[in-house]
């Protein structure tokens, strides 16, 4: 028994250091050391390792135990991304926006725009928006194909910040500035670089050789993309910092939550799904591992009041995410 709770505290003090290195995403850069990037990947997987690794000790009695849950209070926040039951706000909601990665329109276009002239959204971001979605009485703005905002309210500006191409540099992102009660809001429209995956690259056969030639496979096609990543994300940093408007940033991240891009894109806004969400924010769908890479950010000066996401609606491989908020001051 000693010699079986000797490998369990090596495997929970291993695990800890993977969370750790999590954490080090808001310092490192992909271009410098990747592998911090690819372990926020696994998160949800390391955390439920270590919370049973903690249990294990609780029902040992072992007074490690409370070494372990001090060390776990260091990633509340980390797994408020991803799960989180913040309580019901009062404030009265007056902005409505939806974000979707609608995937051109290839699980039916029609049943989509029909889904957004139902939603009475103030205002709606789409990524891989195809050509063929319209909004009835809403204003367009955007790349034909890649991305599109429709807006009730009047749009007095929009220009592309990253206008990229399918092969080199699948990056793309919009900015618009719309006019709401007599104040300009700037929403900042992104798709990040995907990784391009099918379902037959990343699943697990059980056949050793096939397996490792596929996981090796994976590694190399994210590392790459995490350091063209870099570079898109400073992109857009620049472009919020320099907003004479407050923002609403929204979109495609092809990031999980405590990723480089979470925390460097999310600098100096809040994540609107710690404030207002509850439950799950998982929003891609097309693999059974949890994955969110969907998010509403804001500046400060927003209030979240609701954030939820729509897996009553499958008519992509992401769910829509839809977000309420007040913006009296």
């Amino acid at each position: 028994m000693k010699v079986f709770r000797l490998i369990i505290l090596i495997l929970h003090v291993g695990v800890l250091f993977l969370l750790l290195g999590t954490l080090l995403n808001a310092y490192v850069p992909p271009k410098l050391f990747p592998w911090f990037n690819l372990l926020s990947l696994g998160f949800p997987a390391l955390m439920i390792t270590y919370v049973v690794f903690t249990l294990f000790w609780l029902f040992s009695w072992k007074k490690r135990t409370f070494v372990f849950m001090l060390a776990g209070l260091l990633f509340m926040n980390p797994v408020q991304r991803w799960v989180n039951f913040s309580s019901d706000k009062k404030e009265t909601a007056d902005l409505k926006v939806v974000s979707f990665n609608v995937k051109a329109g290839l699980l039916g276009a029609a049943d989509i725009e029909k889904y957004l002239n139902s939603a009475d959204a103030d205002v709606i971001m789409l990524q891989e928006s195809g050509s063929k979605i319209s909004v009835k009485g809403m204003e367009k703005s955007g790349q034909d194909g890649i991305l599109a905002v429709f807006s009730k309210h009047k749009i007095v500006g929009s220009k592309s910040l990253i206008k990229g191409d399918y092969e080199t540099n699948n990056v793309y992102a919009d900015q618009a500035d719309i006019e709401i009660k007599g104040q300009v809001y700037r929403f900042i429209n992104i798709y990040l670089e995907p990784f391009k995956f099918e379902k037959g690259m990343i699943k697990i056969d059980g056949v050793q050789e096939d397996d490792e030639r596929k996981l090796k496979n994976i590694v190399k096609r994210l590392i790459p993309v995490f350091k063209k990543h870099q570079d898109q994300v400073n992109i857009i940093k620049r472009e919020i910092e320099k907003s004479p408007y407050p923002v609403i940033l929204a979109g495609d991240f092809n990031s999980v939550p405590n990723s480089y891009e979470y925390y460097h894109l999310s600098e100096g806004l809040q994540d609107a799904f710690v404030i207002a969400g509850k439950g799950s924010a998982t929003s891609f769908h097309d693999y059974k591992f949890p994955i969110r890479i969907d998010y509403i950010f804001t500046s400060k000066t927003i209030q979240p009041v609701a954030y939820k996401v729509d897996r009553t609606v499958k008519l992509s491989d992401h769910y829509p995410v839809i977000a309420t908020f007040s913006l009296n001051k």
